[in-house]
């Protein structure tokens, strides 16, 4: 049986982490309850905290830069809010974050190639969908981050409207 992927609303804010059951959700270390804190740290404009913030919520949610999990999908909002906000100073590595979800397919091409994985599998390959059209359903941000002047970010901006086009 398929556990029911929770999910923010697509373009969530900061303001909505608080209506998000966080500890009914499992990231790669157990409960997800942490991430709103690592949100909070990514969004407070201090750049070691931020970056600090975003390496610990990839560990959780991105594991390895390919291996998602149940709370990628939900978190995913939270990360497209950040990444349109210019007080935010990694941007760039949330863009890259956010590319790297997009293109995951680990649990899809393990559970092909392992039948063992059959029973959990349903879980995982659903998550990793999930996380996927999670990143599409807020790709309306790409046009507004193309016209920033960070020739960076517009890099990132166009790496993950190119993986999101795949």
């Amino acid at each position: 049986m398929t556990t029911p992927v929770k999910r923010a609303k697509p373009s969530a804010t900061l303001g909505d982490v608080r209506h998000v059951p966080w500890h009914d959700i499992k990231d790669a270390t157990g409960s997800a309850a942490a991430i709103p804190f690592l949100l909070a740290a990514i969004a407070s404009g201090d750049p070691a905290a931020a970056t600090s913030g975003l390496d610990r919520l990839q560990n959780r949610i991105c594991q390895y830069g390919f291996v998602v999990g149940q709370a990628t999908a939900v978190t995913v909002p939270f990360l497209w809010d950040l990444a349109q906000r210019p007080q935010v100073t990694c941007r760039v590595q949330i863009l890259h974050l956010l590319r790297n979800i997009a293109g995951a397919r680990q649990w899809g091409t393990t559970a092909d190639a392992y039948p063992k994985l059959r029973r959990h599998r349903d879980n995982y390959v659903e998550w990793e969908s999930a996380a996927r059209r999670a990143v599409r359903a807020d790709g309306g941000a790409i046009p507004r981050l193309l016209t920033e002047r960070d020739t960076a970010l517009v890099h990132a901006t166009e790496e993950l409207a190119g993986a999101l086009a795949e």
